[in-house]
């Protein structure tokens, strides 16, 4: 038995699914702190057992042990300290994959801090939105030039941001963060947090607004727990490797929390760019036991020779961030033998539905609800929907009586009742905007705004969503960002940005156009437009697709309608 999940979760092992989602229960304490109650354990009670496995693309292995991690990150915390950071300051990592990553995002929960992971492809003006929004005293970044210089023109302008530290090359003026770690005391008393402390905060994007700031606290970690145990199907001792950048959720869900809580040595591969090759060369590297992934990766994957790589040792693999298409499924497992398992949720959540190990698959299913949150589909009154119909993806145990009501299934089924009154593995709600977290957190139900149907086996198929967020590549992208880009170059009158179908990325951005007098539409503007929008926003956000319109369909209130667009564009793919 596992010497960490068994202080949390009173039963382990489950015959069926059915056992599985009747039986499951998480115990949160009042004071759990995921750096000294499962890292530091684990060094205590087995120091030398791999905590991380790590590799580049230039073939260098790294391995650091729980041990390792906890010296780190006690160096780290007191050198955080040394930088003014202290219990419920809010920092920024941009790391991609850099072992500091793991290092600092346990000494600022040692601290009590709150941390914000960031994606290394943050403009300057995606930078000075989040460091201001949400006070950011300290920003910890990898060594990207051009990450370097956004975050030259964008510190200024930032006037709660303290200090700026480097990992890798350091420019003039600013912190090393790597010589202020290694010269750093390696003991740390702890310090005290309580299990509902802000822990983690995730930029999430929308359509009718800026990103919004999803707030968890110290209970996330436990959360997870089923998302690696019973999802990832992540063994004690083995490697799992989880491929994403530090600066998403699916580094929450796949490379930290669940994984070590489970025991299990996170496979890590840093690259500076994706390539198909490159991965399979890094997982014949690490040797990963379990492997999940975007869709996208395996899309690309799958149209490379695989005939000379070894895969027997990957014993369960998974897909999360997008629907994988039956088609991808079927050739991956004709290829490699590999089958995939389908989950999902979202940055507010650990996984709500997966196709658990118990489960059969069904192609492009994201399979059965995950315990404790009570996942059902809701129409427009707020009512269960029958199979078949397309609803909204609802958490029905959401609110501030979600953990009675878990506790009161736990005191009916004669189990101790422990814990604060909390709920691991779902956000707390959208920080500094009480409005948005009321909208979509009404009266106990979480409405997820993601739109599924269920089959008559239980099964639930994801649609898509009921608002505009663009998911491209596992990117979520809203199209509110991109617009209002577009609405910066003197050519754009109005502009409307939907999603396309794409058979790599499953979608990717198109926007509408209406131009301004005095422009005509010309693939130079096209051209110019799409490098405009790569400039002042994150690339990845571009629009692949760019059309001219005389005119946007619109509502009688004057609302875009973007719905037709996207209509429009479906029936003519659908008639090619």
């Amino acid at each position: 038995m596992n010497e960490i999940v068994s202080r949390y979760c009173p039963r382990i092992e489950f015959d069926s699914y059915e056992d599985f989602y009747a039986n499951y229960r998480c115990e949160v304490p009042d004071n759990f702190n995921f750096a000294y109650d499962v890292v530091d354990e684990w060094a205590a009670l087995r120091p030398e057992k791999t905590a991380l496995r790590y590799t580049d693309d230039s073939g260098r292995m790294l391995t650091f042990t729980f041990a390792d991690m906890k010296r780190l990150s006690g160096q780290a915390a007191n050198a955080l300290r040394d930088l003014g950071v202290k219990k419920g300051d809010v920092v920024m990592l941009i790391l991609k994959q850099r072992p500091e990553v793991w290092v600092l995002m346990c000494a600022l929960m040692k601290i009590g801090a709150i941390c914000i992971p960031g994606t290394y492809q943050l403009t300057a003006k995606d930078l000075e939105y989040r460091c201001t929004i949400a006070e950011v005293k300290l920003l910890v970044a990898c060594d990207d030039a051009d990450l370097l210089r956004n975050i030259a023109a964008a510190a200024p302008r930032c006037a709660c941001l303290k200090h700026v530290a480097i990992v890798g090359e350091v420019p003039p003026a600013y912190i090393d963060m790597r010589a202020a770690i290694e010269k750093a005391q390696g003991q740390f008393r702890r310090v005290a947090t309580e299990t509902r402390d802000p822990m983690l905060i995730y930029f999430s994007s929308g359509t009718t607004g800026m990103p919004k700031m999803v707030l968890h606290n110290h209970s996330l970690p436990l959360g997870h727990i089923v998302t690696a145990k019973y999802w990832h199907c992540v063994e004690d001792g083995a490697v799992h490797l989880t491929q994403t950048d530090s600066g998403w959720a699916k580094f929450a869900w796949g490379k930290i929390y669940g994984q070590w809580i489970c025991g299990a040595a996170v496979g890590v591969y840093d690259t500076e760019k994706f390539i198909p090759r490159g991965m399979l060369e890094a997982i014949q590297r690490l040797r990963p036991a379990t492997f999940c992934a975007p869709a996208t990766v395996f899309r690309y994957l799958i149209k490379e020779d695989l005939s000379g790589y070894d895969f027997s040792f990957i014993r369960h693999t998974s897909v999360a961030g997008e629907p994988l298409s039956p088609e991808v499924y079927h050739k991956l497992k004709e290829l490699t033998g590999l089958e995939i398992r389908e989950g999902f949720g979202q940055s507010e959540t650990s996984v709500l539905a997966a196709v658990f190990k118990w489960l059969p698959v069904k192609p492009g299913s994201m399979g059965k609800p995950a315990p404790l949150f009570g996942l059902a589909l809701l129409d427009e009154n707020g009512d269960i929907c029958d199979d078949g119909i397309v609803g909204n993806l609802s958490i029905t145990r959401a609110g501030k009586n979600m953990y009675e009501l878990a506790a009161a299934d736990r005191a009916a089924a004669g189990a101790p009742v422990t814990g604060p009154s909390d709920f691991p593995g779902l956000f707390r709600g959208y920080w500094k905007d009480q409005g948005i977290t009321g909208d979509c957190w009404n009266g106990g139900t979480y409405q997820t705004g993601d739109m599924a149907w269920r089959d008559d086996e239980g099964y639930f198929w994801f649609v898509g969503r009921n608002d505009d967020v663009i998911k491209c590549s596992g990117y979520r992208i809203g199209p509110f960002e991109v617009e209002s880009a577009l609405m910066e170059h003197p050519s754009v009158l109005e502009c409307a940005v939907t999603a396309v179908p794409d058979p790599l990325r499953g979608q990717v951005v198109k926007a509408t156009i209406v131009l301004a007098r005095g422009f005509t539409a010309s693939e130079e503007l096209k051209r110019e437009l799409q490098n405009h929008v790569k400039r002042v926003t994150a690339p990845y956000k571009y629009p692949r697709i760019v059309d001219f319109a005389p005119d946007l369909p619109k509502t009688t209130s004057g609302k875009i309608q973007r719905n037709i667009i996207r209509k429009k564009d479906c029936d003519a793919l659908y008639h090619q």
